[in-house]
C-alpha cells in the first residue's frame, strides 16, 4: 500500500454547482498535485446511483490524473458501469462479503489491473490474502487516507540553464502549446529564475520584459498553465512548452493569443483527430440547430434504432469491402461507418476525448 497524495470525492453528498462541486474539485485536485482521485458513491437508491454515474463521467473527463471509484457495487454490471464511466480502476469494498465474492469474476472479466480493493481495520470481513494477491492489483487502506494536500510537483529536468543559448538580453523565448490539441497559445520569455520556478512548481513562470520581473502565469487571473512537457529546439535557443491551460491564455480573454489572421491559403486539414472533431462538431450542431434536408437530422429524428440499423449496415458493407481485392473500397466504407458511429456518439453524449482517453488506458 503505497502512500499517495489522493483527492477524495464523495457523491451524491457533493453535487455539481454546490459549494463542494465534485467536478470543480476534480479539476482542482488534478491541477494541484494529486497523484489520483478516489470517488466513493454513497448513493442510497438506484435513482441516486444513476445520477452519481453521470457525475462520475464528468469527473473522469475533468481529471488529468487517474480516477478510481467504488461504492454501490452489488454485481459485475456495477463494475462495468464504473469502468465505462472512465475510471482507471474500480474499488471493491472488502468490508462487504458480497464484494469479496465478486473479486474473481470481475478480475477475470475486466482484468486484474482494473480492480482494486479497500480495506479498513474496523472491517468485520476480510478477504483471504491469496484471493487478493491473485485477483486484485492494489489494496487501498481506508485508515491511511489523508486530506488532500496541495503541494509543489517539481519536474524531472534533463537540462541545466547553462546549456541554453541565450539572447543578448539573457532570455530564452518560449512557445506554448495546448498539450491536447497542439494549438499554439502564446509566446513569452524565461530567464534563469523563471525556468527554475517553472521546474519547481510545475506551473509556467515567465520573465516579463515590460515589467522586468517574474510572472507566474495565472497568478492574478487564475488562468494557470500546468506543465505537461518541456522541449528545446536543436539549437538550444527556444523552449517548446506543452501545457494544460486553465481558462484563456490571452489577456484579451481569447483562448489563444494568435487570433489575428494576417494571410491564409485555403487548405484541407488531414490531422486525424482534428478531422474527427470537426465532423463531430458539425453533427452535434445539427442536433441543436436542425437544418432542413439534412441527412444527419433525418437520423436524429428517426431515433436510436435507425442509427443502430445504419451502423450495422455500414459495418456489413465494410466487411464485404475488406474481402475485395481493391483496398480503396475500405476507405469509403470505413468513412461511412465512422460517420454513423459519430452520430451515435452525439446521440449518447460520448466525445472523441472519451474515446481517446479509454484507448490510452488500455
Amino acid at each position: 500500500m503505497s502512500e499517495k497524495n489522493r483527492g477524495i470525492i464523495r457523491i451524491p453528498q457533493q453535487v455539481p454547482g454546490g459549494e463542494q462541486d465534485p467536478i470543480a474539485r476534480a479539476r482542482y485536485f488534478s491541477d494541484n498535485g494529486a497523484d489520483e482521485i478516489l470517488v466513493f458513491d454513497c448513493s442510497k437508491t438506484e435513482e441516486d446511483h444513476e445520477t452519481a454515474i453521470g457525475i462520475l463521467k464528468e469527473i473522469c473527463r475533468a481529471s488529468e490524473v487517474p480516477v478510481k471509484a467504488g461504492g454501490h457495487i452489488e454485481r459485475a454490471e456495477d463494475v462495468k458501469k464504473l469502468l465505462y464511466a472512465g475510471c482507471a480502476k474500480v474499488i471493491l469494498n472488502y468490508a462487504k462479503q458480497s464484494n469479496i465474492d465478486l473479486t474473481e469474476d470481475v478480475s477475470k472479466r475486466f482484468g486484474k489491473e482494473r480492480i482494486a480493493a479497500s480495506v479498513d481495520s474496523s472491517d468485520v470481513v476480510s478477504a483471504p490474502a491469496a484471493l487478493a494477491e491473485e485477483y486484485v492489483s492494489e489494496l487501498i487502506s481506508m485508515d491511511e487516507l489523508k486530506l488532500f494536500e496541495e503541494k509543489l510537483r517539481p519536474l524531472s529536468c534533463n537540462m541545466d540553464w547553462a546549456e541554453f543559448k541565450l539572447g543578448p538580453d539573457g532570455l530564452v523565448p518560449v512557445v506554448v502549446q495546448d498539450y491536447r490539441t497542439d494549438e499554439v497559445l502564446m509566446a513569452a520569455y524565461m530567464n534563469e529564475e523563471a525556468f527554475r520556478k517553472t521546474i519547481e512548481r510545475g506551473k509556467m513562470t515567465y520573465f516579463s520584459r515590460s515589467r522586468q520581473s517574474l510572472w507566474l502565469k495565472g497568478e492574478t487571473s487564475g488562468h494557470f498553465q500546468y506543465v505537461k512537457e518541456l522541449r528545446v529546439d536543436c539549437d538550444c535557443d527556444t523552449i517548446l512548452a506543452k501545457v494544460s491551460q486553465t481558462g484563456a491564455a490571452c489577456h484579451t480573454g481569447s483562448h489563444s493569443c494568435f487570433f489575428h489572421e494576417i494571410a491564409k491559403v485555403d487548405c484541407q486539414s488531414t490531422n486525424p483527430l482534428k478531422v474527427f472533431e470537426a465532423v463531430y462538431e458539425v453533427i452535434a450542431d445539427r442536433k441543436v440547430h436542425p437544418k432542413e434536408g439534412s441527412y444527419t437530422n433525418y437520423l436524429f429524428d428517426k431515433g436510436i434504432d435507425k442509427i443502430l440499423k445504419k451502423i450495422g449496415e455500414e459495418a456489413a458493407e465494410l466487411i464485404v469491402a475488406a474481402k475485395n481485392p481493391d483496398p480503396e473500397e475500405i476507405k469509403y466504407e470505413m468513412s461511412d461507418l465512422l460517420y454513423h458511429a459519430m452520430v451515435l456518439m452525439v446521440e449518447r453524449g460520448v466525445t472523441w476525448e472519451d474515446i481517446t482517453k479509454e484507448l490510452a488506458n488500455r
